[in-house]
């Protein structure tokens, strides 16, 4: 499976947003990519106050844009995160941080809402996305049209290695990490994270991140990444927007975990996880 992650420089200008996924999905898909995997908050990131504005519904423009661009280019396309707006008879007005997949006919193959909210202090800066944004409670496992197991997840998710055991342990072999992952913290956590989930599950990790500066003080890392199940980064983007590429090699996964069977090695009745 050839797989590709787009990196971006999104503002709370959906148009222009929208306009340059559309352009580097393409790019990505007459490259050969099959699986493409778009960044969080592709639709708007900004100011929490503003994101939350233009937050859409699922039958919104967004998704309709991803439905049709997969559809056309007979991709899997994993529409990395956008703020989704709640429904208007719910009780808590709070956006959720959601990630659709998509499939090759233009069919909605999966909606994961992101588990962990970012309630951090981080290089000066504070982040509360739980005054704004309703976390999801449900891990979720999609299958890409070969029936690849793809294990959803967003951004902070990342540090919670739980998550990613249980995606693995229902069948996962390609991990999804779309994100908005803070300057300061791609520079020391981005990689080694990714690897070591990449390891420790012997799965591919597919990371698509934004990057620059998209409101006055609030810049992301970059570095969008893909990782072997060995722990081998096997492409990376510059610090601009664009897209790379890499093979997956499935039947070179199958032997990393025949030779090295870390995944029927696990005695859980010794590490039961406590609440």
């Amino acid at each position: 499976m050839r797989a590709a992650v787009i990196q971006l420089t999104s503002t709370t200008d959906v148009a222009r947003n929208v306009a340059a996924a559309d352009r580097h999905v393409r790019a990505a898909a007459a490259d050969g990519a099959q699986l493409v995997l778009l960044p969080e908050k592709w639709t708007a990131y900004g100011p929490a106050r503003e994101v939350a504005a233009l937050a859409q519904p699922l039958d919104g423009e967004a998704v309709a844009w991803a439905r049709a661009t997969a559809r056309e280019l007979g991709i899997d396309l994993v529409a990395g995160s956008m703020a989704e707006a709640p429904a208007a008879d719910d009780a808590d007005a709070r956006t959720r941080n959601t990630s659709v997949h998509v499939g090759p006919e233009g069919e909605l193959r999966a909606t994961y809402r992101k588990i962990h909210p970012f309630d951090v202090d981080v290089d000066g800066t504070s982040y509360r996305e739980s005054e704004h944004e309703r976390p999801g409670d449900e891990a979720v496992l999609t299958t890409a049209a070969d029936g690849t197991g793809l294990g959803m997840s967003v951004c902070y998710d990342l540090r919670f290695p739980e998550l990613y055991r249980v995606l693995t342990l229902r069948g996962a072999r390609i991990l999804l990490v779309p994100s908005a992952f803070t300057l300061a913290t791609t520079r020391e956590h981005w990689e080694p994270l990714l690897r070591a989930r990449a390891i420790e599950n012997q799965c591919f990790v597919l990371a698509a991140n934004q990057v620059g500066e998209h409101a006055p003080g609030l810049r992301t890392g970059g570095r969008s990444t893909i990782v072997d199940p060995w722990g081998v980064v096997l492409a990376q983007q510059p610090d601009r927007e664009g897209h790379v590429l890499a093979d997956l090699d499935l039947d070179g996964q199958d032997r990393i975990r025949r030779d090295l069977p870390v995944l029927h090695h696990r005695r859980p009745h010794a590490y039961a996880w406590p609440t």
